[in-house]
Formats: C-alpha cells, sequence, structure tokens
C-alpha cells in the first residue's frame, strides 16, 4: 500500500471523548485535581521508552502524569494497540497513517517529518498505511493530552500493531530500530532527549460482566480470584518487564498472553500483547543489542484505584468497573 501525500488540512479526528479530554480547560482541571490528590516524580534521566495505559482518565487517574512527566524529548513515536485490526483484516504489519495533524488540548499537534521516513524505509515488507485503522483506534489519543500538558511543541508518529506471531514481532522491531536509527543519526538527535518511545496497553482485562459474554475471571471474581489475578499480573511484570529486558524475557510476555498454538488468541488479556512486545524488541536493537532498564512507577486497577471526578468536566466512563469486571494499569518506564 503506498503512501498518500498528506493534506494539509487532514486533521485525524478523535474517537474517544467520552473517557479522555478533548479541551485544554479539562485538561487544566483535571490536572488541579491529580496535582492535590499528589502524583509522585520521577527522578534521574528522562525515559527513552516507557509503558503507559489507555482506559478512562477516572480510573487510571494519577499513573498518566507519573509516568508520561517524564517524557522530555518533543519528538515522539507512539506505538499502540490495533483493537479493530481484525475486522478491518489487518495483521502482520506496522500500520500507519497520513493525517497531517493530530487534533490536541491547547492545538493540533504536527505530524513529525519522521514518519514519512520510517514509512518510506519499512513500506511493503514492515508497513502498511491504513487511516480507517487508524480513524478508529483510540489508544494513543489517550497519551496525546498528557503529553501536551507537559510539552505543548510535540510532534508525534502514531504506529499500530496488529496481530503477528512472536518471531514477527521480533522481525518488525528489529526493522523498526533500524529505521529510527537511521533517521534519527541523519539529524543527530539522541534518543530520550531529542526523541522517545511510548507504547500504550492496557494490562489484564478480568471477570465474566459485561465482556460481551466472554468469561475472562481466570480465578473467579470473588476476593480471593481476584487477589490470585493481581499476584499473576505482578508475576508478569516482574518476569517480563522490570530490570533487564531481553529478547528471552519479551519472549515470555508473550507465552503468558498468546495461546501457543494460535497467537491471535488470549490467554490472558493484555490487549498490548503485540504492541509491548513490538516496542520492547525496538528498544532492545535500538540499544545496540543490549538490556534496556525498566522500572515499574505503578500498578492500579479500576477497582483499585481513587476514580478522580470527571462528571461535571462533560468527561465519563465507557466501561463499568466492579469485581466481575475490572482493568489493570501497569506503567514503566525504560532507561
Amino acid at each position: 500500500m503506498e503512501a498518500e501525500k498528506p493534506k494539509t488540512d487532514k486533521i485525524r479526528p478523535l474517537k474517544d471523548t467520552v473517557g479522555f479530554a478533548q479541551y485544554s480547560w479539562q485538561m487544566d482541571s483535571l490536572m488541579a485535581r491529580l496535582d492535590r490528590k499528589g502524583w509522585k516524580k520521577t527522578e534521574g534521566l528522562a525515559w527513552k521508552m516507557a509503558i503507559c495505559p489507555h482506559d478512562d482518565y477516572t480510573y487510571v487517574g494519577t499513573l498518566y502524569p507519573e509516568i508520561l512527566h517524564n517524557i522530555k524529548a518533543p519528538n515522539l513515536i507512539l506505538i499502540g494497540v490495533a483493537h479493530k485490526a481484525a475486522q478491518l483484516g489487518i495483521e502482520d504489519s506496522l500500520v500507519f497513517d497520513t493525517y497531517s495533524q493530530w487534533k490536541g488540548p491547547w492545538k493540533k499537534i504536527s505530524v513529525s517529518p519522521l514518519r514519512q521516513e520510517l514509512y518510506d524505509l519499512l513500506a511493503h515488507k514492515y508497513a502498511i498505511i491504513s487511516d480507517t485503522m487508524q480513524k478508529v483506534e483510540h489508544s494513543v489519543e489517550a497519551m496525546i493530552p498528557f503529553l501536551q500538558y507537559f510539552n505543548r511543541n510535540i510532534s508525534i508518529v502514531s504506529i499500530l500493531v496488529p496481530a503477528m506471531k512472536p518471531e514477527r514481532m521480533d522481525e518488525c522491531g528489529r526493522a523498526l530500530a533500524g529505521a529510527i536509527k537511521s533517521v534519527a543519526d541523519k539529524r543527530g538527535w539522541k534518543w530520550g532527549s531529542d526523541y522517545a518511545i511510548v507504547v500504550t496497553t492496557d494490562a489484564v482485562h478480568y471477570g465474566n460482566e459485561d465482556w460481551g459474554g466472554v468469561d475472562r475471571a481466570y480465578f473467579g471474581c470473588d476476593k480471593k480470584g481476584n487477589a490470585k489475578a493481581l499476584d499473576h499480573e505482578a508475576e508478569i511484570i516482574k518476569n517480563c518487564l522490570q530490570d533487564e529486558v531481553t529478547p528471552e524475557k519479551i519472549r515470555q510476555f508473550s507465552a503468558y498472553t498468546l495461546n501457543s498454538n494460535n497467537y491471535k488468541e488470549y490467554i490472558w488479556t493484555w490487549c498490548g500483547r503485540y504492541s509491548v512486545p513490538l516496542a520492547l524488541y525496538t528498544t532492545y536493537y535500538l540499544n545496540n543489542s543490549k538490556p534496556i532498564h525498566g522500572e515499574l512507577v505503578g500498578y492500579s486497577t479500576s477497582i483499585t484505584s481513587t476514580h478522580i471526578p470527571v462528571d461535571d468536566l462533560r468527561m465519563g466512563r465507557t466501561a463499568i468497573a466492579t469485581n466481575c469486571h475490572w482493568v489493570g494499569y501497569a506503567a514503566l518506564g525504560y532507561r
């Protein structure tokens, strides 16, 4: 699929105007509430890569600023989930778009000139363009208001990751790393200060209520079952995402989340079961095939977090939060 030349007035519209903020006054009010609640700031070097949730702001709360305030680079490669890729018949390739700008709370957000250069290096074998896929996907846009809150002058490249075999994620991650290194080196950009990567995922989607008839209460959804689920979440994060992240750990993450007989099926419901390994492989190869260090900034769920009031801000909830329907949120930074 060949790249279209973006039109100057081609603005990517918002998908979710309920769970996320769309206006500056909403973000100002929301951040004032998060400031009063108190959120921890990270010391040390800025993140080169980060994992960020993308659920309703009322549920995720302080984890958004806690992870995203330490993204200091103005040029951002945002790697998102492709929730509806199967319905569109898209798989095995990184998905780019041709929008010239994205809507932001304060002003329109420029698409980085890196996008076309990256796509040209990846086209045909590793990447396709689908504005339709990008337009219906909400995961990337969740992070943009917070990123713009901390830096009004960000520019972005949005890349969505549909279903892929673990081997294909490794292959695409290596290719993306090579493309990023090529375009960054040409500009003399440094990873972490000039450009950074942010990948988004929500952690486990748990329970047996209001999941479209699907039972995801793997251990049951009573107090004991939910506690076991949280223990399993902690195990995945510790074994796969923290400290020195190697290809072995990335493959282990896929073993936790994907059916070994059918990679298109979950065995543990992280929606970022493809986006997270792809981003981790990319960072590993960008780091000259050396492990990059991951720090757990925080973990919460839609039933354990203190819900931030948003109804008076013309925001709300896109799903229920009960003992039998909840979502986990993991935030990790890498440097």
